[in-house]
């Protein structure tokens, strides 16, 4: 609660926190363009590989011109401007640097960003929830052992579900489901690129504006976004995925305590202790009334009849029988809310969020029949989407994480709505990322075995 005076003091001792972001695109120019603003936060530098778009994305958020005409990170460390380069590890390596914001999206790339800044000091705030889920408790192992922090990004889904899941706890009422809400209807799972803006419904001049990748909301659309950030909340808050996945339910937010609870209780989960999307469309397509499709949400258990008594006598929203609560925020403000993981991490050695272990996976799903030949294209692409699984599940039938197919050409077919396997495909195994996620799921086979027997 005192982040901001933290900050100040910090400022006036030592200077602004000094940030180095990795990607410029839609998420980074939120984050810019409240930094632009902050006397507590120095952004020493932008890398991309396209620096006339990170230029673009500077201007676009009101950055002057003489703010970034830093020609290298050594001038912006001593005049207190920013460098726009194209190399992520000069940004990584610099001395100055305390945090590395990793926001390219690329679970290849971003893997190797995360791992290169740990192994040289640096607090980690891993926009990157592709890179994160694939990878992140392996990459929180790391951190922690290199005495630096690794974190989700506040403003992100992922790390305000975490925080809501956290009050529970430390207030004392047990977690039922915790999850956020989306546009979402069973065809979309097979969306792709090319028909994504009319699901969306954008317009001209909003696609003309740079910020929309077709992919990338392609992924928003098709599930697999909200497999990955589910599979990112439950690693970081012990939270099991349901056996089938994501059920997103259609639910407002006047419905979450009587919906998102157990089955035997009335609701629609086939366990207690999980994550769970809800839709903002039902099922033939018509709005749900009071939707949640921006907001993060958890579902909760009173312990006692007293705290039930309590729920009523103080309005808690409940189920029937009183004893389901729920809470929830109605939207989110992604990379506008980002200093909080920054000044969180650098000034109280905490997380915002991060892996406590691997619960959750998202696993390679064939979007329509698959020819052994053929390339898969990955996240929010035309051949495969993502669907969350419990991790166990994942190892079990040596599932291909989403976050390695792109690229990934298929040694053999695979039908319609099946799982991709490690064996249905022929990957670079020297590719870095590609050794980590082995790494992971060597350490994790082990420790689900160890805990089965």
């Amino acid at each position: 609660m005192n982040l901001f005076p933290l900050m100040q003091k910090r400022t006036a001792e030592s200077g602004p926190i000094r940030v180095g972001v990795i990607g410029a695109g839609k998420f980074a120019s939120m984050f810019l363009t409240q930094a632009v603003n902050s006397d507590n936060i120095h952004v020493v530098g932008v890398a991309d590989i396209n620096v006339p778009k990170a230029k673009g994305a500077l201007e676009r958020t009101g950055w002057p011109a003489e703010r970034y005409s830093a020609a290298t990170l050594d001038e912006a460390v001593r005049t207190g401007g920013t460098a726009v380069i194209d190399s992520s590890d000069a940004l990584i390596t610099h001395p100055a640097v305390e945090v590395i914001l990793e926001i390219t999206g690329n679970p290849l790339v971003g893997t190797y960003h995360a791992v290169t800044a740990i192994d040289n000091g640096k607090h980690v705030v891993m926009v990157n929830v592709e890179a994160d889920c694939m990878v992140g408790p392996i990459l929180q192992r790391r951190a922690q052992a290199a005495g630096v922090i690794y974190t989700m990004a506040y403003g992100d889904q992922p790390a305000l579900i975490c925080e809501m899941v956290d009050w529970c706890r430390t207030v004392g009422f047990t977690p039922v489901a915790a999850g956020k809400g989306t546009k979402y209807l069973p065809e979309y799972n097979y969306s792709t690129p090319d028909t994504v803006w009319n699901y969306y419904g954008f317009s001209d001049e909003q696609l003309a504006s740079g910020d929309y990748n077709p992919k990338m909301f392609n992924s928003f659309l098709d599930g697999t976004k909200s497999a990955i950030e589910m599979a990112a909340v439950a690693n970081g808050t012990g939270l099991i995925p349901q056996d089938e996945g994501l059920n997103f339910t259609p639910a407002g937010v006047d419905d979450l305590s009587t919906l998102i609870i157990p089955k035997a209780d009335g609701g629609t989960l086939s366990r207690s202790g999980t994550v769970e999307i809800v839709s903002s469309l039902n099922r033939d397509g018509s709005d749900v009334f009071r939707d949640l499709r921006w907001g993060v949400y958890v579902t909760f258990e009173a312990q006692t009849d007293y705290a039930v008594q309590c729920f009523a006598e103080y309005g808690v929203k409940t189920d029937p029988s009183g004893r389901f609560g729920e809470l929830y925020r109605p939207y989110h403000m992604i990379g506008l809310e980002l200093g909080v993981s920054i000044a969180a991490a650098v000034l109280r050695n905490e997380a915002t969020g991060a892996p406590t272990g691997f619960r959750g996976d998202v696993v390679t799903t064939a979007k329509k029949d698959l020819k052994a030949g053929e390339t898969l294209d990955g996240e929010g692409g035309y051949t495969v989407f993502g669907k969350l699984a419990p991790a166990a599940t994942s190892l079990a039938v040596n599932a291909l994480p989403l976050g390695l197919a792109h690229g990934a050409k298929l040694i053999r077919d695979v039908p319609k709505d099946r799982t991709v396997s490690w064996d249905d495909v022929e990957l670079d195994e020297t590719q870095f990322a590609v050794q980590i996620r082995r790494q992971l799921e060597a350490e994790f086979r082990a420790e689900h075995a160890a805990l089965a027997g």
